[in-house]
């Protein structure tokens, strides 16, 4: 077996142990490495592939900010959203390298991010502007990549279970309040998270190598 296979099954390890141990569960050093080995661990398959420099800075960047994220505090929170921030923007610039176009898949994306004005924004307080900044950064992400070539089909999938996935922790964060629910958040966020992470690595290494 190659090394990107390898590497994907061990990332896949960590993200099912994850899953079903730590999602929703509290802040832990177990937590904390098992989350952030899941995306280390898809760098040197996506390496392995020839993605495109910049998609391997995504998923480091994507690394810290799981890190960050697992940690508890308002302080741990801006460091994961502002790394999560800089993979998105490195994930853009690695798409436009792997030929993405202006699509017109542009104008529903601004519509969701205009909607997030009507109903998140009035519920994060202090992390307005951050989040704001935030939620426009994958919006712009999400656009390049649906102008990517038919050969990244992967990628496109990819990038929206991300999006999902992030609309999924607003929700969880500052939508929800029952407990119950917070946790079946938390599970389906992952496994979109992750599984966005997955596509995007294997889909720029195969697709860009391919290409």
């Amino acid at each position: 077996m190659s090394a990107a296979p390898i590497s994907l099954v061990i990332a896949a390890v960590f993200a099912a142990i994850y899953l079903v141990r730590h999602a929703g569960a509290g802040e832990s050093s177990a937590k904390t490495l098992v989350k952030t080995a899941s995306v280390v661990a898809l760098i040197p398959m996506a390496a392995a592939l020839g993605a495109p420099l910049a998609i391997l800075a995504g998923l480091a960047l994507g690394a810290a900010g799981d890190f960050a994220l697992s940690r508890s505090g308002q302080r741990a929170f801006l460091i994961g959203m502002a790394a999560f921030a800089a993979g998105h923007l490195a994930y853009l610039i690695g798409f436009l390298e792997m030929g993405a176009r202006p699509s017109a898949w542009t104008i529903p994306l601004i519509a969701l991010g205009l909607s997030a004005e009507f109903w998140l924004m009035p519920r994060t307080g202090g992390l307005c502007w951050p989040v704001r900044a935030y939620i426009w950064i994958i919006v712009a992400m999400a656009a390049v990549a649906m102008g990517l070539p038919a050969g990244y089909l992967l990628v496109i999938l990819g990038s929206l279970a991300f999006v999902l996935s992030d609309l999924i922790l607003a929700l969880e964060m500052f939508v929800l309040h029952d407990a119950g629910r917070k946790r079946i958040a938390a599970r389906a966020l992952w496994m979109l998270y992750w599984g966005g992470q997955a596509l995007i690595g294997w889909g720029a290494g195969s697709g860009f190598a391919g290409g």
